[in-house]
């Protein structure tokens, strides 16, 4: 019989889409078996993607708003809803996302996620009761405070004032006041769509494993993790909540912990979400592999990011799991123990990281050939 791969990798950053990487996966797949059967199922985790995942997926309408992007500029974004007409979906990287800000430019202390908010006030404002926020894929450490600004929420200094925008505000925080909330805010469901499992503040919190992809030095980390850490303790005398903890309250640079505190929002498995969606389980059950991509795989993607969910979901059927990435860093090698069983760079020779995504799709369909071929050999008769 001939082999049945299930193709699902998420979008490569700043590359190409989860679609451009599924085809392109694919193509590699068929150049080394031509007779392979490919299942393609596009990912998103709660990051890049997931708006188009939930809602191309289901039939639903997309709606463009002008919003305030990380930086304080004006960007438009896109939110939408899913074709039951009632679920709205925000993607929390179309309005406060790394890809939205150059290089040069990214810093977590000021960016802001106030435009993330502002899609969720639209959605409110439009009647829409059952909201789905996708967390992935930031450029904030701010957690969540811009999001609930934007939703009416104050978070005032000693002295009575209001903070300034960004995560390094937040070492002045001293109350806050919830008492313009969004009406609707106490009749919706909030459903965070996380991508990672990380706490609020520590070692494996917000600043310390996400910062630096977001233009943290060391001594940022440092000053981020211990005003989240100010921030968890104004959240806690004041709204009598405990969200340093909590797994995915440092998704998205804490917005996990700003929704739980401000929405009452349930955290929930990104990737967990998307699959159910898109009947994963159903398509993968009788494969013969399963071969997820990622931009970078490191120590952080062990915190169920995609891969981690797919691979999880696929040892659950006994169908093994080969993860094509653009990158390897430090602690990738961890993955094996999550249910990874083997993992290609697909880089072929040095090169700089703007050839490398200008190159993705080349990269992947060459990467994915030479995998396959390995699997195909080690399974002939």
């Amino acid at each position: 019989m001939p082999l049945r791969i299930v193709v699902a990798p998420q979008a490569f950053k700043q590359s190409i889409s989860a679609r451009a990487a599924a085809i392109a996966i694919q193509s590699g797949v068929l150049s080394a078996v031509p007779d392979a059967e490919t299942i393609l199922i596009p990912v998103a985790d709660g990051g890049d993607g997931t708006l188009a995942a939930l809602i191309d997926t289901t039939g639903g309408r997309y709606f463009t708003e002008e919003v305030t992007g990380p930086l304080g500029d004006p960007i438009s974004a896109q939110w939408g809803v899913m074709g039951d007409h009632r679920t709205a979906v925000i993607e929390m990287a179309l309005a406060s996302g790394l890809a939205l800000i150059p290089d040069d430019r990214r810093d977590p202390r000021t960016a802001t996620t106030y435009g993330t908010g502002q899609l969720m006030r639209a959605a409110l404002d439009a009647g829409y009761t059952r909201i789905i926020v996708g967390l992935g894929g930031s450029a904030t450490n701010d957690g969540g405070t811009g999001m609930a600004a934007a939703l009416g929420a104050r978070f005032l200094n000693a002295s009575g004032d209001p903070l300034p925008p960004g995560g390094a505000a937040l070492s002045n925080l001293h109350s806050i006041d919830t008492s313009g909330l969004h009406p609707g805010i106490a009749g919706a469901t909030f459903i965070g769509a996380t991508d990672v499992t990380n706490p609020l503040c520590g070692d494996t919190g917000a600043s310390a494993i996400f910062g630096p992809q977001k233009g943290a030095t060391p001594e940022m980390v440092q000053e981020l993790d211990a005003c989240l850490a100010n921030f968890a303790q104004v959240i806690r005398s004041q709204l009598g909540l405990d969200v340093v903890d909590t797994a995915g309250a440092g998704a998205a640079g804490g917005l996990g912990a700003g929704l739980i505190a401000f929405a009452h929002c349930d955290l929930r498995s990104g990737i967990d979400m998307v699959c159910d969606a898109l009947d994963f389980d159903a398509n993968a059950a009788n494969a013969d592999l399963v071969i997820p991509g990622e931009g970078r795989a490191d120590r952080s993607t062990a915190f169920d990011k995609a891969p981690v969910g797919i691979a999880r979901r696929s040892r659950a059927l006994g169908v093994p799991t080969l993860l094509l990435a653009g990158s390897l860093g430090e602690g990738y090698d961890a993955l094996y123990q999550h249910g990874i069983d083997a993992i290609i760079p697909i880089a072929e020779e040095p090169a700089t990281l703007e050839s490398s995504m200008q190159n993705g799709a080349e990269l992947l369909q060459r990467a994915a050939e030479r995998a396959v071929r390995l699997y195909a050999l080690g399974h002939s008769d």
